[in-house]
């Protein structure tokens, strides 16, 4: 387990980005509904709010999940790498959700007159978020971040993370 940031074994990043990813999603779809027509302001006001929230929970979940990171994992591995390219895809979020925060900071009241440029901001986001996602499963379900292992199983994870391991690649022979 490589998580430095955990509550009882249990590592806290794992744990945070729920929030965030709930939503970064509940943004897209609230802007999206309210752009296509819903004469509802409450579609705009759930994605204002949600866009705010997800920035807010994106902060907080990546401090420990950099922690972890930077401090947990071992140099040289793929897990590494790995982590390295799930932590830029969410900085990407993060930042899209920001720029997005940005542009809408002060419209509660009176929403813009076109979310397009919004939904495009959120759109992006939301895919990168999908990347982010596939290599935080990795992490988990192949490098085994944030999961408590016995020792032998550490030991075999520690020999599959150092190049010990078959070739990623397909051979045809």
């Amino acid at each position: 387990m490589y998580s430095k940031v955990s509550i009882k074994g249990h590592g806290i990043h794992p744990m945070l980005v729920a929030f965030p990813i709930t939503f970064y999603l509940l943004t897209f779809v609230s802007f999206l509904v309210y752009q296509l027509g819903s004469v509802e302001i409450f579609w705009y006001k759930l994605g204002y709010f949600a866009n705010m929230a997800a920035v807010a929970f994106a902060v907080v979940a990546a401090i420990p999940g950099f922690i972890d990171w930077a401090m947990g994992i071992p140099k040289d591995t793929t897990a590494k790498r790995d982590g390295l390219i799930h932590m830029l895809l969410n900085v990407l979020t993060l930042g899209l959700f920001a720029v997005n925060a940005v542009i809408i900071s002060g419209t509660w009241d009176m929403p813009l007159s076109s979310l397009a440029f919004s939904l495009v901001l959120t759109g992006v986001g939301c895919l990168s978020l999908i990347g982010a996602g596939a290599y935080g499963w990795t992490l988990v379900a192949i490098h085994k971040v944030g999961v408590p292992m016995s020792s032998e199983q550490a030991l075999l994870q520690d020999r599959y993370e150092h190049d010990e391991r078959p070739q990623d690649h397909i051979s045809f022979h």
